[in-house]
């Protein structure tokens, strides 16, 4: 039996289920194909279990080590299984939210492995047999998957990736982590909080490969302060396991000399990998790059017209929230649109401690595309706010170029992640350093350092010499 729709989506990730509501809403009929729970790995296994852990932790961090509190400090524990049980209560909440949606909205929802069978076709396996749909447009979002390496790949236990990594029944004694990107670290720290001897080795020259150099040189000092071992410069090149603990060797690439660490067990977070390869039943339809993304135009749309793809499967950065407005984007464009995404303005964070946020450009990109780049800096030192809540570590940093406009922004504080936005919003709407430091912000909050930092940049502060 052949199912018509007017839109089928494969993948029930952010980006997925954002492009099912949107069509919903643009009175469309829509089935989704999700092998796994609604909301992907971002929900599920990713984004929202790894903050849920943050944040506890953090918790249980500043009570251990509070320095205005008296009373037995050393008998607070961290009852590790009641956090996991509330992590997937979050986690099982923000699901049926979604499946609620769904209802609500008329939605079909298919628990099973999709593929394109032709330009109009895709057929599923579900439990109760095979399920072939035709639709008038199709919408890949099939996410992405942690990378491996030749000689390292994971196997559930002594080598994990992620999504095993916040389901430990036992918090580890000890744990190798390969990839100092927002994974690695992120993870690295909840269990560096717990007291787990966390290793972070990165064979690139900084941690958050790719970020502004200057911040990511003050995360890492901040890292390693906190007790962090992060190690740049460190190229694995061969993993022994033995009884109780994995064994990675290399050389480091600053001095050529030879290294090798031990621990419990090795976390993979060295990048992730597009799941392009299950997206065809039988021929290939779309096409794929050599790295294994799925290629689009400016409106999302692959070499078949009609059929779109978004989300970590046509490559980019790797964010849930860029997914999110790819599928939002794709929606409207499978409806009759001509929607884009604005990449400029795309922001990311980690949600270390301190957090870090950036969108736009480094400075050093900022330089190598003009010779008149001005820059602002306001440090968290400065701000009333930031010491009130004992978290003095950090800065706001704005990148404009000769007319004004922003180009990039860097903070490193607390609620970075909160901050960013509205620099964002500012590159979003073209706007100006002097339209960011005209606008009044509440005193006293982390929001002044944004506008100090504006400010900066003519020279103008008031809280620090210019």
């Amino acid at each position: 039996m052949v199912t018509s729709k007017d839109i089928a989506i494969i993948g029930g990730g952010p980006g997925g289920y954002t492009a099912a509501i949107r069509c919903a809403q643009l009175k469309k009929k829509v089935v989704v194909f999700e092998e796994d729970a609604v909301g992907g790995t971002c929900m599920n296994y990713g984004c929202i279990p790894t903050k849920h852990l943050l944040h506890q932790t953090g918790i249980y961090k500043e009570l251990k080590t509070s320095k205005k509190l008296d009373g037995p400090l050393d008998q607070i524990i961290c009852n590790w299984k009641k956090m996991q049980e509330d992590k997937q209560k979050v986690v099982d909440r923000l699901v049926r939210g979604v499946e609620f949606l769904f209802q609500r909205y008329g939605i079909e929802l298919v628990r099973a492995k999709a593929a394109l069978k032709d330009e109009r076709t895709v057929i599923a396996l579900a439990e109760d047999g095979e399920r072939v749909y035709e639709a008038d447009r199709i919408i890949l979002a099939t996410g992405s998957r942690s990378a491996e390496l030749p000689f390292l790949k994971a196997d559930g236990t002594s080598v994990v990736t992620s999504r095993e990594a916040l389901d430990f029944v036992n918090v580890p004694k000890s744990l190798l982590v390969v990839g100092a990107g927002a994974i690695g670290i992120e993870i690295g720290t909840i269990y560096h909080r717990l007291g787990t001897e966390v290793t972070i080795l990165e064979i690139l020259p900084t941690v958050l490969p790719g970020c502004d150099r200057e911040m990511g040189a003050r995360l890492e000092f901040v890292l390693k302060k906190q007790g962090l071992k992060v190690l740049t410069q460190m190229r694995i090149e061969q993993c022994v396991k033995e009884a109780g603990r994995v064994v990675l060797k290399g050389i480091c690439l600053k001095d050529q000399a030879p290294f090798e660490f031990a621990a419990e067990c090795v976390l993979l977070a060295a990048g992730r990998k597009s799941n392009s390869e299950g997206i065809h039943a039988d021929r290939r339809i779309v096409a794929v790059n050599k790295y294994g993304c799925v290629e689009v135009n400016d409106r999302l749309e692959t070499n078949v017209p009609g059929i779109y793809a978004i989300g970590d499967l046509i490559g980019g950065k790797l964010l849930a929230h860029k997914a999110s407005h790819e599928g939002l984007a794709a929606a409207v464009n499978g409806c009759g649109g001509r929607e884009t995404v604005d990449y400029q303005a795309l922001p990311m964070a980690v949600f270390t401690e301190p957090e870090f946020a950036s969108v736009g450009l480094t400075e050093e990109e900022a330089r190598q595309q003009s010779d008149q780049v001005h820059v602002g800096v306001f440090s968290f030192q400065a701000n009333g706010r930031a010491l009130t809540m004992d978290s003095p570590d950090g800065q706001v940093k704005i990148i404009a170029g000769r007319d004004d406009r922003i180009l990039g922004a860097h903070i490193l504080g607390a609620s970075a992640s909160e901050l960013i936005a509205e620099l964002t919003l500012a590159m979003h709407k073209g706007l100006t350093v002097r339209d960011v430091a005209s606008a009044i912000h509440i005193h006293p909050t982390l929001s002044e350092a944004v506008m100090e930092a504006a400010l900066k940049v003519h020279g103008e502060a008031i809280h620090i010499m210019n």
